[in-house]
């Protein structure tokens, strides 16, 4: 089983073209969100939903903070200061998606929809660019190693981690 800087190294292998690097910093991140917002809109049983009402846990009981506290288990292989930068970025992002039900008229699946396509293509073209597969097309836990990887950037720019 690899940890999380094994799993950056090798995901950096097929990231080092400045546009690539720039379209992922941009297309990561909406994806992660979009993620978490198709989650988001599935509905959950009637014992979940029984279960988040018994312990006010209503909307935040459902399939999108299951899957982000699943992958926190992931992320800790990270080391603990992108554990906790993931851990706020997810709950940034499940804040953002309950924000959007219910202050935005358009529907929230419209939206998750149309930046997931938009970002999707940024990132086939940034993997054209590069002339290099996306990862995940080896394996799909890549797929949560992106937003990990821009962390572990930014932290070792500004000297946070090295």
């Amino acid at each position: 089983m690899k940890n999380g800087l094994e799993w950056i190294a090798e995901y950096s292998e097929s990231h080092r073209h400045p546009t690539n690097k720039l379209l992922h910093w941009i297309c990561v991140p909406a994806i992660m969100w979009t993620v978490i917002a198709f989650l988001w809109i599935i509905p959950v049983p009637e014992f979940m939903q029984q279960l988040a009402l018994s312990f006010e846990l209503d909307p935040w009981l459902n399939w999108a903070t299951i899957f982000m506290a699943i992958a926190m288990l992931f992320y800790i292989s990270f080391g603990v200061k992108i554990f906790v930068a993931m851990l706020l970025m997810a709950l940034f992002m499940l804040w953002f998606t309950a924000w959007l039900e219910q202050n935005v008229s358009v529907a929230v699946w419209q939206i998750a929809l149309t930046v997931f396509v938009i970002a999707w293509i940024g990132q086939f073209i940034g993997h054209h660019i590069e002339g290099k597969k996306p990862s995940f097309f080896k394996d799909l836990q890549f797929l949560l190693v992106g937003p990990a990887w821009e962390l572990n950037y930014f932290f070792r720019k500004i000297g946070f981690i090295k």
